[in-house]
């Protein structure tokens, strides 16, 4: 009689302490040779120190403890740290989100997946060399030798995170742990890595993929664990979970969701701030912003011009939302710069309500500057470290006058009223907001001066899914109650498609397609446009 295959990993009551916190409780879970199991849940919900804990990586400063702890059959509980190292990597391989803050930007590529063979094996020199170019073709990486002597800053998101698999399977690792793998990268290049992914488990490798992405691991995942407030809330096979799940918080996390979801469709429950009185309605004839034959081009130090912008130009009216989309360097966020006026164009012309405005100097267009805010995908990098929230408000309040946020308490506390934000958290600093309370700020001091055109760059693509779904409904509220126009830009097609009116489709620094929202996502001429939407992640329950 044959044995059972020993799992790739099992633990039972999991528990991890910092300190007096108690930040994974009481978690089991059991993973299969060749299976994927993916955990999933918001920041903050413990999945990722659980993965960290199941091989030794936790942290200095925790207290792990667990009543059972095997990888590959072997008990890991009391390994000491000269143990783990030996055992990460030959068999455990662990792929990290941000790939360009994982890899030595002062090192060669093939010099960092040399350094696994190197201290894990016996091969020779040039034995590895070439065990070293053939992981790179197995990830997908054009021209493995040009690679290989490349530096990760050289690099194409979407190649770094694939060298980064490159690294972590090159000893053929029974159990392979992707911690966020995709949720940096755009949608092609997120296809291209969960399908190799997908490969590595049909090869025969566990796999244990940490995400909020419920749309993405339904491609790859036999079994999802869905984590809040670090427990195990569910599990039970992917198509089971997506298409019936038992939790409140599972479906909750579906919910937001915004694919397949209407234009207006609320995707969070529950108001979330004090409606703010409706404005009139807006004329939706003339246009708000208009941009004609914008090009930009960048000269580059001892290689060819970079022609970052050429001939784009769109038409964006009151009350609506023009949805720009399209893949790292398609040239978005150079046109909204030239449409911010941060970015003079070497030709074409912008018109902020029919009058001119990137050929006027600064000063010309300061009196108008208010009418046009901005909402960034970083909202911390872009907030003064020295201020707290009120004076942040403030100082949006000032034009130049006085910062003092008593002057301007009652406006501060109707704009933190207005995005959803307890008066209270005035007198904080930022660094103490979460993700989606920094977000929410970033809205309320873009809103501080009463504009009439937002540009949204990327303004959710950093937030988990239910804070994502938050954000969005509070800018669809904000534009209806308003009368606010919205370029929103992103790379998430589901999210572009949500909240756009009109969309432009932006490829090589050029527009592609462009069109009404429904038409362009049913019905794309251009092949780039299918391509994109071939490759966006939809949720696979199985049904």
């Amino acid at each position: 009689m044959t044995e059972p295959a020993r799992p790739a990993f099992e633990v039972a009551n999991l528990n991890v302490f910092f300190g007096a916190h108690h930040v994974v409780r009481d978690v089991s879970l059991r993973l299969e040779p060749g299976s994927c199991l993916a955990l999933v849940g918001e920041s903050g919900s413990g999945k990722s120190v659980t993965a960290r804990a199941l091989i030794g990586l936790a942290g200095a400063r925790s207290t792990v403890r667990a009543d059972t702890m095997v990888i590959s059959g072997r008990d890991v509980r009391s390994l000491g740290q000269r143990a783990w190292r030996k055992l990460r990597g030959k068999d455990v391989g662990f792929i990290l989100q941000d790939a360009l803050t994982s890899l030595d930007p002062l090192r060669k590529i093939g010099r960092e997946i040399d350094d696994t063979l190197r201290l894990h094996t016996t091969l020779s020199p040039s034995q590895r060399a070439g065990r070293v170019l053939e992981l790179l073709e197995a990830v997908g990486l054009d021209d493995p030798v040009l690679r290989a002597g490349q530096l990760s800053g050289e690099l194409s998101g979407g190649m770094r995170q694939r060298a980064l698999i490159a690294s972590a399977i090159a000893l053929d690792p029974g159990l392979v742990i992707a911690d966020e793998p995709t949720t940096a990268l755009d949608a092609t290049i997120a296809a291209q890595v969960l399908d190799l992914l997908g490969e590595l488990r049909r090869q025969g490798s566990a796999m244990l993929m940490i995400s909020h992405d419920l749309a993405a691991v339904s491609r790859v995942a036999d079994t999802i664990a869905v984590m809040q407030h670090g427990r195990v809330v569910e599990s039970g096979p992917a198509q089971r979970v997506l298409a019936d799940p038992e939790h409140e918080y599972t479906r909750r996390l579906l919910r937001a969701i915004p694919a397949g979801k209407p234009r207006h469709t609320r995707l969070s429950p529950g108001p979330v701030r004090t409606p703010a009185p409706a404005k009139a309605a807006v004329s939706a004839t003339a246009p708000v912003l208009t941009a004609s034959s914008l090009a930009k081009t960048f000269k580059a130090r001892g290689r060819a011009d970079f022609a970052a912008v050429s001939n784009v130009g769109f038409q964006l009216l009151p009350g609506h939302t023009l949805g720009v989309v399209g893949e790292s360097g398609s040239g978005k966020t150079t046109t909204a710069r030239m449409v911010l006026g941060l970015l003079a164009p070497d030709s074409g012309s912008v018109e902020l309500f029919g009058k001119p405005w990137s050929k006027l100097p600064e000063s010309g267009r300061r009196p108008n500057r208010p009418l046009l805010g901005a909402i960034y995908q970083d909202p911390l990098s872009s907030f003064d470290p020295r201020m707290s929230v009120g004076k942040l408000l403030a100082d949006a309040l000032s034009s130049g006058a006085t910062r003092n946020p008593r002057a301007y308490s009652g406006r501060i506390a109707e704009l933190l009223g207005l995005v959803g934000l307890e008066q209270t958290l005035a007198t904080r600093n930022p660094e103490t907001l979460s993700g989606g309370q920094r977000q929410r700020l970033a809205i309320a001091r873009a809103l501080a001066p009463n504009p009439r055109v937002l540009i949204c760059d990327e303004p959710v693509s950093a937030l988990d899914v239910s804070i994502q779904a938050q954000v969005l409904d509070l800018l669809d509220e904000l534009q209806r109650e308003l009368g606010l126009s919205y370029l929103f830009i992103s790379h998430d097609l589901s999210v572009i498609r949500h909240m756009s009116d009109h969309v432009l489709v932006m490829q090589g620094g050029v527009v592609v397609e462009s069109g009404a929202t429904e038409p362009v996502f049913s019905n794309p001429q251009h092949p780039y446009t299918k391509a994109l939407l071939s490759a966006s992640p939809e949720l696979v329950t199985g049904e």
